[in-house]
């Protein structure tokens, strides 16, 4: 999560969009287009995760589970769910949630006697999954509920991992595990003028290396839910709903 002291509105400016975009899936719904489907299986790729725990809350095995999410984005690239999407209600995650609905309760059983098959699996799911979802906190909240928390979390995750790997395209993988708990939340164990001295620079260095880490955090933020809505417009109402689920 992020840290406390992070302020939404203090996020730079809206990024462009680009071929990784979900505005770029919508646009090509009705077409054939290789870049839209690139697009498409990156996003699902990366969040994957919240649809499987949605799957699992529902009450469906671990196994059926797998198998329904595997199934499912399988269907989804076929365009046939694109067809009904509504441009003015475009975002990635909403529409991933409805198409889901409308396959759990219209397609899956069909699927029992007539399966598809044939296609390869845009994402790889195994008992990771379900190791991971084990770890979910006892609550009585909703599917749809948890399904909101954990894209929120899912989206994070998303974001940490593209600062960590700039860091480490930098050469500077250690300081990024150093830095990383000014992000996620967590409580340092140290002062900023202890951890400045194990790593032999001043407090003042150490406050700008985490404002700076702060901000390109903030940055790829934004472009992250850039790449989740169909229009600019949406980016500020989308990153309220993720606060909104964390909270």
């Amino acid at each position: 999560m992020p840290s406390p002291d992070f302020n939404p509105n203090t996020l730079p400016a809206v990024p462009q969009f680009t071929t990784t975009h979900w505005s770029v899936v919508l646009a090509a719904k009705d077409d054939t287009s290789p870049v839209a489907d690139k697009a498409l299986a990156q996003l699902c790729r990366g969040y994957w995760y919240p649809l499987y725990a949605f799957i699992r809350r529902r009450g469906h095995s671990p196994h059926d589970a797998q198998d329904l999410t595997q199934e499912f984005f399988l269907r989804l690239l076929d365009k046939r769910y694109l067809s009904a999407v509504d441009h003015r209600k475009g975002r990635f995650r909403t529409f991933l949630l409805a198409a889901l609905d409308h396959f759990l309760a219209n397609e899956w059983r069909r699927s029992q006697t007539q399966r598809r098959g044939g296609g390869q699996p845009i994402i790889s799911i195994d008992d990771s999954a379900e190791q991971r979802y084990a770890h979910e906190p006892v609550t009585e909240l909703s599917p749809e509920r948890i399904y909101e928390q954990r894209w929120a979390l899912a989206f994070l995750e998303q974001v940490l991992g593209k600062l960590r790997a700039e860091f480490i395209e930098a050469g500077k993988a250690g300081a990024f595990e150093t830095l990383k708990v000014f992000l996620t939340g967590d409580r340092p164990s140290v002062s900023y003028a202890e951890l400045a001295a194990s790593l032999g620079i001043t407090e003042a260095a150490l406050k700008m290396a985490v404002s700076r880490m702060r901000q390109r955090y903030a940055e790829l933020l934004r472009q992250e839910i850039a790449n989740t809505v169909s229009t600019p417009d949406e980016v500020e109402d989308e990153l309220r709903s993720l606060m909104a689920a964390l909270s």
